[in-house]
């Protein structure tokens, strides 16, 4: 049985803490594989100094299999670089594809359009005031560590474990209580087994 893919893009700097808890648990799944992908199939350096070699690369994504984009941060966003993946990604989106992007990744769907009509949250509101050029989504932004709606998940670059807990809920990873028990303990240090 074929299984629903999930990308997680990398770049040179990208901000490797950030979605390594989403990564780990969606590598485990026997409902997904989880894919890198980047814009060339060279060797990419995470900001914490990690080299890997991406799966594929942005052109060759099957984006028929795709359930999940998983996008993190790093200062390419701020930079405004890889802008030549909007076009896929926006056509993704617009076919009711699952994007989840935190941190500065958050200024890719900013300059997207894409939060002007989704709640969402990021680093500040001011910080998308000021890197997305033209940001209307106040009124839509939420003071929280992660927030998802209508199939976008996005979340501040202090909060990987609440960014991976909207994941795990937006693939079904696991039912609710399994995914309230894996926060705990991530998140508090809490171990408390469920029955379920």
């Amino acid at each position: 049985m074929q299984k629903s893919k999930v990308y997680v893009f990398i770049f040179d700097g990208y901000s490797d803490w950030e979605p390594p808890y989403a990564m780990a648990e969606i590598s485990k799944s026997n409902r997904y594989q989880l894919l890198t992908v980047a814009m060339n199939n060279k060797p990419i350096r995470s900001v914490g100094g990690l080299t890997i070699i991406p799966d594929l690369q942005w052109n060759e994504l099957e984006w028929s299999d795709a359930v999940m984009i998983i996008v993190p941060g790093g200062n390419a966003w701020e930079e405004k670089k890889h802008r030549e993946m909007i076009p896929m990604l926006k056509d993704y989106i617009q076919q009711n594809g699952k994007v989840a992007a935190i941190c500065s990744a958050t200024t890719l769907l900013g300059d997207m359009g894409v939060l002007d009509t989704v709640k969402h949250t990021s680093n500040a509101k001011f910080y998308l005031q000021h890197y997305v050029t033209d940001y209307q989504g106040g009124d839509n932004y939420i003071e929280e560590p992660a927030v998802s709606d209508k199939n976008i998940i996005t979340a501040t670059g202090t909060a990987p474990v609440e960014f991976a807990r909207e994941i795990f809920k937006a693939l079904s990873l696991m039912n609710e209580s399994k995914i309230e028990e894996w926060f705990q303990l991530f998140k508090n240090g809490i171990w408390e087994k469920s029955d379920a």
